[in-house]
């Protein structure tokens, strides 16, 4: 699927429908294999990790010269670092924290709020009613049907304040932040177990990206098939990293690359705004990604991103970042309630891609009207949304992308 002149791929839609991302993507960093993962056995020193961040922060900044920057700022350990170094590099730099407040969510705003205090930021708060309405637009921007797209509207605003957003981003993949999948992956495996049953149990964690009967969800086009979901993550635990390390290696090359970093790449691009992704910089991916991971999670207190916690306390912020790994979070169960439900009705009422045989009408008609419908099941559904307003943007081309939902 091209990002220039979008096409349908059933590999594409198949990859971004199971699991959330498209690997038919070139991506923007560099791929990693288990080699670029062997533990180096040696204690991290976080004076080296602040230093490759100030590094990569002073060398942007230097070539753009800028009076003002956006940071995305959630309230949690990356973007509060983020933060708290960009302040320190460029003390009398103005610097404008962007933070959304989502309808019927868990609201973290207000410990945004004391950070951006702390660290002498101006807080913008987007309160956002219908996270789904503006889908078509971020859509058409990015070419690829996904729909959790908060950073379209962290964009929008930074777009009226500077040109420069800078943000996070990649702290979780490179210094162990999903630790709500490390715990469960553990559990599930041993050391015996083999590398095939080992991809199924990480896919299994993935809680909210699959469903029980994922291969009734396609019609014949897409042609779904488990083995080859299960192939193309197979090396990364067919090699002699430890488990942990292992999955470590598939979030890298999951998500981050396929998904995260270009979809936010090609926003920032349509808004004519310069990211800056400070822990993405290349050495500072190469130094964390050989860390040891016994220094990067504490699996007795299910704790991750060790070393950033620690910069964190030096910086006396530890106590105001979010308790819980949260982000940019909106409440998917609330946000169905209240709006996905009634525009999936409206989108699939004769829908496209059912009737092009890409997605069964039966699997949709099973699940779409139940009652307090598994989270599973409204994260495919708004995928399918997702893929239904892709489909009408660059197949049909019927819908335009200035389309209010």
């Amino acid at each position: 699927m091209e990002t220039s002149n979008p096409k349908i791929s059933p590999s594409s839609i198949v990859d971004i429908l199971t699991l959330r991302y498209d690997s038919s993507i070139v991506p923007n960093l560099p791929k990693k294999t288990w080699i670029d993962f062997k533990p180096n056995n040696i204690i991290p020193n976080t004076d080296v990790i602040e230093d490759l961040i100030l590094k990569d922060i002073s060398k942007n900044l230097e070539s753009l010269n800028p009076k003002k920057l956006c940071i995305a700022l959630s309230g949690g350990v990356d973007s509060t670092l983020i933060l708290s170094l960009i302040r320190k590099s460029n003390p009398d730099i103005e610097i404008e924290a962007i933070s959304i407040k989502f309808a019927n969510s868990v609201d973290e705003t207000s410990n945004a709020s004391k950070i951006s205090e702390k660290f002498e930021a101006n807080h913008n708060i987007i309160y956002l009613e219908n996270y789904l309405s503006e889908m078509p637009k971020a859509i058409y921007e990015i070419k690829r049907p996904f729909w959790d797209l908060h950073w379209y509207y962290v964009a929008k605003e930074s777009q009226s304040i500077s040109n420069i957003l800078a943000s996070g981003d990649g702290g979780d993949e490179i210094f162990g932040g999903y630790t709500f999948r490390y715990e469960k992956f553990l559990s599930l495996t041993n050391s015996n177990s083999t590398p095939l049953e080992k991809v199924k149990v990480y896919l299994s964690c993935h809680e909210r990206d699959r469903v029980p009967d994922q291969e009734l969800l396609f019609g014949n086009k897409s042609n779904f098939s488990w083995n080859v979901i299960y192939n193309s993550i197979l090396p990364y635990f067919d090699n002699s990293l430890s488990r942990l390390d292992q999955v470590f290696l598939a979030d890298y090359n999951g998500k981050l690359l396929y998904n995260f970093n270009p979809v936010n790449t090609a926003i920032a691009k349509s808004f004519d705004i310069k990211l800056l992704t400070p822990l993405l910089n290349n050495n500072l991916i190469s130094y964390g990604l050989r860390i040891p991971n016994k220094f990067k999670y504490d699996p007795t207190h299910n704790i991750g991103k060790l070393p950033l916690r620690d910069l964190l306390v030096k910086y006396k912020a530890d106590s105001l970042i979010s308790k819980e790994k949260l982000g940019f979070n909106v409440n998917t169960v609330n946000l169905w309630k209240s709006t996905g439900h009634s525009k999936c009705k409206e989108f699939f009422d004769n829908a496209r891609i059912v009737q092009d045989n890409w997605i069964s009408n039966e699997w949709i008609e099973k699940y779409i009207d139940r009652e307090d419908l598994d989270i599973k099941y409204i994260n495919k559904f708004l995928g399918l949304l997702a893929f239904e307003i892709w489909y009408r943007l660059f197949i049909t081309k019927e819908l335009s992308a200035n389309t209010k939902l």
